[in-house]
């Protein structure tokens, strides 16, 4: 086995640099587009029941993503390793920080997301297959405290997927890599149709007016709490930079990627939304959880919604198959760094992956598939992740001052008000999270808390 103990090895040495920029670019896309924008807007039109909110919202959503793709490049070109924004956040606050944000995602945010887009994949699977379904309990197991866990095929579904996606990992990054290109060229053309459909067959005209409707209580909390949705759907867009060490050139690859798969991702998912429009009335709307299903239904009948059905199903699964990638390669620099279960660091000899690292993120999400609802998942996922990208967007102004003369291949475009601008909406977020969802930021805050403990114990067994 390779370690970082091995002499005259860095970590990211015994691994493959086996992605290029458009794979790279696939793999933004790839890791992003998974079940939000398939599931979420109908759950949004109940709490902005507006073409015109709903369409501000996804915007904002788009320019918050490439805010930060801009911002995390300049951070990404310096740093060209394994471990993104674990790495950044290290170099600019030291070792606590950057342990809690690994711990943040490795126990909520990656994790918590792989397991919410598997909840999502089986949700779809249940179109083909009935039998599959939250409502067919199979067993139920008492648990010490609270409510008894239910074990239903939909979440047995859901588990076989991150299994599948952890094995094909495991046998080499180009395997993992060649299932994203693949089911990501595959998604985004099954998505390109859903307009083609609404151009042919539009059967409503929608109304972008009045902005904010007359009998809308609390707008502004509103529309926060839809924003939970649209910011979710848009995770993810950073995780290429855990993979950078296997990645061709990441110096310049790396930012290009980052810039080139949000803009992408915007376009994509406003063209989508406005055919959901031409599909659906709001009313229609509200509520909907498949509602890429409903329109392609109510646009074209069974086929459509069978065609969509499938889009998803692949979109799903080669969005995990993104994001166990990503994931393990977190798992790996922490390990690599002493900072977590150093045996992660582990390259195995005839894969040259991280297999322990991708085992012990397979498993964990898969366990996190077996615990909670979707919409739980990602009010969890955003919480914790958008808090930490509060304080990596900080990092960029930090490491200017504390490393003037480091090299920098990639400046941040619009320095410094497009960081400004990300903290800004990140912050936003945030508060309004914590106002609205006070349990769920809780619970996320108090996993956090459960980090340092953890942290200690490691620092002291390093000495």
């Amino acid at each position: 086995m390779l370690t970082r103990d091995d002499p005259g090895a860095a970590p990211d040495d015994a691994l493959v640099r086996a992605i290029g920029l458009g794979s790279a670019i696939l793999f933004v896309i790839g890791s992003v587009i998974g079940t939000g924008i398939f599931l979420t807007t109908g759950g949004m039109a109940v709490n902005i029941p507006s073409a015109s909110l709903l369409l501000t919202a996804w915007t904002l959503g788009g320019l918050f993503a490439i805010a930060g793709g801009l911002t995390y490049a300049e951070m990404g070109a310096m740093f060209p390793r394994s471990g993104g924004v674990y790495v950044f956040l290290k170099e600019a606050y030291g070792p606590l920080l950057a342990f809690l944000y690994g711990w943040a995602a490795l126990l909520v945010v990656l994790s918590g997301g792989i397991a919410a887009v598997a909840v999502g994949f089986a949700e779809y699977v249940r179109y083909f297959v009935p039998s599959v379904s939250a409502a067919h309990v199979i067993a139920t197991m008492p648990m010490p405290l609270g409510t008894p866990l239910t074990i239903s095929t939909a979440k047995l579904v859901a588990v076989g997927s991150i299994v599948a996606l952890g094995t094909i990992n495991y046998v080499g990054v180009r395997s993992g890599n060649l299932t994203n290109a693949i089911f990501t060229i595959a998604k985004v053309a099954g998505l390109a149709v859903i307009p083609l459909m609404a151009i042919a067959f539009g059967r409503v005209h929608p109304q972008f007016t009045p902005i904010v409707p007359p009998d809308l209580h609390r707008p502004f909390a509103s529309f926060g709490v839809a924003m939970i949705a649209v910011l979710w759907t848009y995770e993810a867009w950073y995780f290429i930079m855990y993979a950078a060490g296997e990645i061709r050139d990441p110096q310049k690859n790396v930012p290009r990627a980052l810039v080139c798969g949000t803009l992408v991702l915007t376009s994509i998912y406003l063209v989508v939304n406005i055919a959901y429009f031409y599909a659906l009335r709001i009313d229609e709307m509200k509520g909907v959880t498949r509602i890429a299903e409903r329109a392609a239904s109510a646009l074209v009948g069974s086929s459509g919604a069978t065609f969509v059905a499938l889009t998803v199903v692949l979109s799903t699964f080669g969005c995990n198959a993104a994001a166990i990638l990503a994931g393990s390669r977190l798992l790996f620099a922490m390990a690599a760094d002493r900072a977590f279960l150093p045996a992660a660091s582990r390259v195995h000899p005839r894969y040259r992956t991280p297999h322990l690292a991708i085992v012990g993120l397979t498993v964990w999400s898969a366990i996190l598939a077996l615990s909670g609802t979707y919409e739980q998942l990602f009010t969890y996922v955003m919480f914790a992740s958008i808090l930490f990208s509060v304080a990596t967007g900080l990092a960029l102004f930090r490491l200017r001052a504390k490393m003037p003369d480091r090299p920098r291949p990639y400046r941040t475009w619009g320095y410094p008000i497009v960081p400004v601008l990300f903290v800004a909406g990140a912050s936003a977020f945030v508060v309004n999270t914590l106002v609205e969802r006070p349990l769920q930021s809780l619970a996320g805050m108090g996993l956090l808390a459960l980090g340092l403990p953890v942290y200690w114990y490691w620092r002291r067994t390093d000495e």
